[in-house]
């Protein structure tokens, strides 16, 4: 009985140290605004420069664009039902176009350019999720492989779940990790020098070194947690899609949990003039929540 004190107040210490960490990222008060629920599975937003959000309702094969202006409005039909996105330095949207297990460019017009339409012959899995090395050096993607309704195949033409990098300039992707067991969400830190990849099958995010010609090294597992989408703001925090959005700092301890009314929170990026906004894609539906701190890209 007499040690029950102390331990209340180790707790009660704990808490408000997680607590003071949490205030400074957003206000305590601050809900998730729900803004639309009218598509069927959203996935993958992307900011444009200017704070605009790019994100697909991939069962209704289109990508969609809201606005600064809180407007939104159909960018691309028959987007290759497209799932993970990312902006490159040129303004082009790089999208994981998983109908055909390919890798697109699309312009701000809307003018596609297939980057990838295979690894040595082989059909991709599934393209899932794409960051882009700063300076745009390169561009890296998950390969799950999940059954989609709308594919003729039934099974992998290839040897497992990889994630690959797509060097500058070039048209073959080269595996630079062929040891996780189904990679999904990946981001990397806006200086270029390390890379999150979450293995949500074996529910592991790791991170990786990114050496000078784009392959990865000093893989360390970064919290034993998987996840669907992440993004990463200006502190070197990672944020997790799945149940909600998990908060995890620089040196992998989770600190912050923003619960998301859906059965699903699939990704997330930070979006709005100021880049302090973020914007959740989960199940039918969007979501934005203020933040203080900004997003990296």
């Amino acid at each position: 009985m007499k040690k029950l004190p102390v331990i209340i107040f180790f707790v009660l210490i704990t808490s408000c140290r997680v607590f003071s960490q949490n205030a400074g990222l957003y206000d305590t008060d601050t809900k998730p605004q729900l803004i639309s629920k009218q598509f069927s599975f959203t996935e993958g937003p992307a900011v444009d420069k200017k704070g605009n959000v790019f994100f697909t309702d991939q069962p209704n094969n289109k990508i969609w664009k809201y606005g600064t202006d809180g407007k939104f409005s159909v960018f691309l039909d028959s987007a290759g039902r497209s799932n993970g996105m990312y902006f490159d330095g040129k303004g082009n949207l790089i999208t994981c176009a998983d109908a055909k297990g390919e890798l697109w460019s699309v312009n701000p017009k809307g003018k596609v350019e297939v980057l990838l339409k295979d690894f040595n012959g082989h059909i991709f899995n599934g393209p899932n999720d794409v960051w882009v090395r700063p300076g745009d050096k390169g561009i890296y993607i998950t390969d799950p492989y999940y059954q989609r309704d709308y594919w003729t195949r039934t099974k992998s033409d290839l040897d497992g779940q990889k994630v690959y990098y797509l060097p500058k300039g070039k048209h073959e992707a080269v595996i630079v990790d062929d040891k996780l067991k189904q990679p999904n969400g990946i981001i990397g830190t806006a200086d270029g020098k390390n890379l999150y990849v979450a293995d949500i099958g074996d529910n592991k995010t790791y991170r990786y070194d990114i050496n000078p010609d784009g392959t990865l090294s000093n893989r360390i597992l970064f919290i034993t947690q998987g996840c669907d989408g992440m993004t990463i703001d200006r502190q070197g925090n990672v944020y997790l899609c799945g149940n909600g959005v998990t908060i995890v700092n620089p040196k992998g301890e989770k600190i912050a949990h923003i619960a998301i009314d859906e059965p699903w929170t699939a990704n997330i990026c930070f979006g709005g003039k100021n880049k302090d906004v973020l914007f959740i894609t989960a199940s039918k539906a969007v979501y934005t929540f203020k933040m203080n701190v900004k997003g990296v890209n």
